[in-house]
């Protein structure tokens, strides 16, 4: 039996940083991994805006392949807490 997919779900996250050099530090730190969020059922584009933020489109063709992307994303930024924090508090 065939999964419908009665609706896609698409979102915008942006993430802020203080300045353009975390943005930059972060948006290089994570294009590595990046290919890895791209599926079947789920497209991510990550780009620069302003000079701070990042911002994560997310197209997905079902909620599950939605949140696995959300996940992902989330990892990310915790990753990236913790590794600013690591280097203010050397």
């Amino acid at each position: 039996m065939g999964k419908n997919n009665y609706f896609s779900v698409k979102s915008t996250i942006e993430l802020q940083f203080k300045n353009s050099q975390m943005r930059d530090i972060s948006y290089t730190s994570f294009l590595p991994e990046f290919n890895k969020l791209q599926t079947k059922r789920s497209k991510v584009i990550m780009e620069k805006k302003n000079d701070t933020s990042l911002i994560f489109k997310i197209n997905s063709n079902d909620i599950t392949a939605f949140r696995a992307s959300i996940n992902d994303i989330i990892s990310f930024g915790k990753v990236i807490t913790n590794s600013f924090e690591i280097v203010d508090n050397s």
